[in-house]
């Protein structure tokens, strides 16, 4: 994650409520290696059929864990003391049992935040996830055109019902967030969704770089462009200056992001380095959060789905998160390719590994998304 608005003006909103201040002279410790955040993906079920799913969710297919397995998993997970647990998908509140284990979650003193789609939140589900004590909502809208949304989603309507979720959680006093999924196909719509945005009211926007898990593996042809990304970076850049204090502005599964950034805004060399260290603080898979999905697997985090790290119903999760393997923690060591040669590996850890396992066949391979050489950085 790199947390573009703290990078640029200093300043976050729903980062900074969860926690506390941090920027590039005092990076954040809110999380780390052996203490990670940690995003549950509940179920496989999901009401959508998104074309990039890294998880492959939908409404045909099953939960994972039982109602028992889940609360047993909430008193391994409080004993680790974990600063955050997402709860997610699939669509987490398909689960008939998802209040109760969001419940027995608050009684053990976990910090909750729920990642959604946002098309099942009702006013009184919303009322219930702000009783809760929920401290964010991610909803999921890749565009200010609802045709282009229930296309990339995969269901007709889904626009509306998102934007009506949206709009019930942040009445009920809700931290609500957007989630928007970069393609070549609505990179350049940054002006409109931003209008949107301020419309509806959120807190924060955190843009995805498209993954290459699930049916992300079929996408390739959807990757931007450099040029693409130059003109994307220099708007939200701008735009993280203009919204300051109103608006949080992040992005992920893209540390070159930060790499940009730094180059962009630091004054001199020793800013320049500054800026680096914090970018490699943001942490990434296995470093600062792992996943847990819905049959017990878990792995460097929701993206990563070729290296199991175990799975809760055979072993103790202290157990398994001890074991995360060191391509994930110290991943500039076994960089190949044109990733191998950067002047910024020891910051970036060469962007995404999944995208370089599942596009290029190699996980030490480079990262087939990075404009940075192609932009002369």
């Amino acid at each position: 994650m790199i947390p573009v608005s703290v990078m640029v003006t200093g300043s976050g909103t729903v980062s900074f409520s969860i926690k506390g201040e941090y920027n590039k002279d005092k990076p954040s410790r809110f999380s780390e290696v052996f203490r990670p955040i940690i995003t549950w993906n509940m179920t496989y079920k999901c009401n959508l059929r998104c074309i990039h799913c890294y998880i492959n969710a939908s409404p045909e297919r099953e939960n994972g864990l039982t109602t028992e397995e889940s609360l047993n998993l909430v008193d391994q997970i409080a004993e680790l003391k974990v600063p955050l647990v997402i709860m997610s998908g699939g669509e987490p509140l398909m689960r008939e049992d998802f209040f109760k284990i969001a419940e027995y979650a608050r009684e053990r003193g976990l910090k909750l935040a729920l990642s959604t789609n946002g098309t099942l939140i009702t006013q009184k589900i919303a009322e219930r996830l702000k009783e809760l004590g929920f401290l964010y909502v991610g909803i999921s809208l890749d565009s200010y055109r609802p045709e282009f949304h229930d296309k990339f989603r995969g269901v007709k309507g889904a626009f509306n019902l998102t934007i009506n979720g949206i709009k019930n959680a942040i009445k009920a006093g809700l931290n609500v967030g957007l989630r928007f999924t970069l393609t070549s196909e609505n990179i350049t719509e940054l002006d409109n969704y931003i209008k949107l945005a301020l419309e509806l009211g959120v807190k924060r926007i955190t843009f995805y770089h498209l993954s290459a898990s699930g049916r992300g593996r079929e996408l390739k042809n959807l990757a931007y462009t450099p040029e693409q990304y130059k003109q994307f970076m220099d708007k939200l850049i701008d735009y993280a200056m203009k919204l300051k204090g109103m608006i949080e502005i992040e992005t992920t599964l893209g540390p070159f992001d930060g790499i940009y950034i730094a180059k962009k805004i630091a004054k001199n060399k020793e800013e320049l380095e500054k800026y680096l260290k914090f970018v490699e603080s943001s942490g990434g898979c296995g470093r600062k959060m792992i996943s847990i999905y819905p049959n017990g697997d878990v792995y460097p985090c929701q993206f990563i789905d070729f290296i199991k790290l175990g799975n809760v119903r055979e072993s103790k999760l202290r157990d398994i998160i001890s074991n995360i393997p060191d391509i994930f923690v110290n991943t500039d060591k076994y960089l190949t390719g044109r990733c191998s040669s950067c002047l910024y590996k020891h910051a970036c850890k060469g962007g995404d590994r999944a995208r370089a396992y599942y596009w290029t066949g190699n996980i030490y391979g480079e990262d087939p998304l990075c404009p940075l050489k192609e932009l002369h950085i």
